[in-house]
């Protein structure tokens, strides 16, 4: 279960402007939301980073909401 369409619609984006910043056609974010198109690894990255959470969360894998820590060089 992808929380795709949850964290676009509480921040209030369009899927073509979610679209845009994942350099990507409307319909294919479209199946992306729907998981009839699998999202790719960068793209759920800039999402995650993006919306300030996990891939994890993005994907389900957890409830939480917040980031991991990121390693500090």
């Amino acid at each position: 279960m992808l929380r795709l369409k949850d964290f676009r619609e509480d921040n209030d984006y369009t899927q073509q402007e979610i679209a845009k910043l994942l350099n990507c056609k409307q319909n294919t974010y479209q199946q992306y939301e729907s998981e009839k198109r699998q999202i790719p690894i960068e793209a759920l990255k800039k999402l995650a980073s993006f919306y300030n959470t996990s891939i994890d969360y993005l994907v389900g894998f957890t409830n939480e909401i917040k980031p991991y820590p990121r390693n500090a060089k």
